[in-house]
């Protein structure tokens, strides 16, 4: 098998992720927060590191400030659907996944908020003065794409941020964060949502988001949280208001050995190894003269997400035949119909590749070799 999906989820995990999740599961097991016995306390004390780690990747001055979900979808939700309000105007970009398009549609639907889309340019770059165009009275928050799950392109965060002075600014950091060094202080990022299970080497179903002091969107969530169990009242103490009921504490054991593996390698070490398999990737597609890659041209893409299509064939083909000689990749539209129209792949979509830090130089030739073959048939 030769993995190249991990835009979608990372594959294999570092040891780190199984030993720490393993350990909690076997050797720890208590529920976070709902008692003071040893293994409650352990629980709790793991979720604490993590958090603390999190701060940390991310330049976070306070770890409370950062509240665990089920995934990126969820982070997005709770930040979109928390702030927005009755009639407000809200801006994105034509860049956007469907965890920020449907949350909007549903608000346009049900509280009569306006969207604005800031179109990108073909290959996926936003204009931070398009954004600026678009600014209302009542514009209240911008949402942005930090990379693209299609092209792997990124957004330029501190462009964008002193275009859009006093709007709350809601970063969707899903395929950079533990790819590419963020900066929640120094970006001015009021909302930063993000999975764990990709680039942070956690397991599947569990995300988090971390809210600049002083916003404080409406939970959407209710219920137990171990704290203030006198009242009935949900608590307004931070992470407690958002995080009710029993957390993913097995994923946030797996999530603090997958942050745990990127403290020890070095997230400079990180990009180096798949920068490298980028510019391997991107060279050996276009030697093959039947490609069309899209994105940014002349370079690989920042991070390690590319899409193409091979002249003459649909991109389910080419994964058909991929998938023949187990080689795994994802096809389609990628959960973003804009993006797609944007570049100019829909319907259709195209063949997305994305290693990671374990892939092998010799799987990125393989996948070369393939393509080479399929596009020759």
């Amino acid at each position: 098998m030769i993995y190249l999906d991990n835009s979608a989820t990372s594959h294999p995990k570092p040891p780190q992720t199984m030993r720490y999740m393993v350990d909690f599961v076997t050797n720890v097991g208590g529920n976070p927060g709902r008692s003071g016995h040893t293994a409650s306390v352990e629980a709790a004390r793991i979720i604490f590191r993590a958090r603390e780690k999190l701060a940390s990747l991310i330049k976070a001055p306070d770890s409370e400030r950062i509240i665990f979900t089920q995934n990126g979808t969820d982070s997005l939700n709770l930040a979109i659907l928390g702030i927005l309000g009755e009639a407000d105007h809200v801006i994105t970009t034509s860049m956007e996944h469907n965890s920020v398009m449907r949350p909007l549609t549903y608000l346009q639907n049900t509280r009569k908020v306006q969207v604005s889309i800031a179109d990108c340019a073909p290959h996926g770059e936003l204009d931070p003065e398009r954004i600026k165009g678009l600014i209302k009275k009542n514009t209240k928050a911008v949402i942005i794409n930090h990379g693209s799950n299609v092209t792997g392109g990124l957004q330029d965060l501190r462009g964008i941020r002193a275009a859009t002075e006093g709007l709350f600014l809601i970063v969707d950091a899903c395929q950079t964060i533990g790819s590419f060094p963020i900066d929640v202080v120094g970006d001015r990022i009021d909302a930063l949502c993000f999975s764990c299970h990709k680039s942070l080497y956690g397991v599947q179903g569990l995300g988090a988001v971390y809210l600049r002091e002083g916003v404080t969107p409406i939970p959407l969530r209710f219920g137990g949280t171990g704290s203030r169990s006198e009242s009935i009242e949900q608590p307004t103490i931070l992470p407690d208001c958002y995080e009710s009921g029993t957390p993913n504490t097995p994923g946030i054991a797996s999530l603090l050995g997958g942050l745990t593996f990127i403290e020890e390698t070095g997230i400079g070490k990180i990009m180096e190894k798949e920068g490298a398999l980028m510019k391997a990737l991107r060279a050996g597609l276009e030697d093959t003269g039947q490609t069309t890659i899209y994105g940014a041209q002349g370079s690989a893409p920042p991070i390690p997400v590319l899409s193409f299509n091979i002249k003459g064939k649909l991109p389910s083909e080419v994964g058909y035949e991929l998938n023949k000689r187990g080689i795994y990749v994802r096809v389609g539209l990628h959960c973003s119909p804009e993006a797609h129209r944007t570049i100019g792949t829909f319907p259709h979509g195209a063949v997305r590749v994305s290693p990671g830090y374990f892939t092998g130089e010799s799987d990125i030739a393989a996948f070369i070799e393939a393509v080479r073959e399929i596009a020759e048939t």
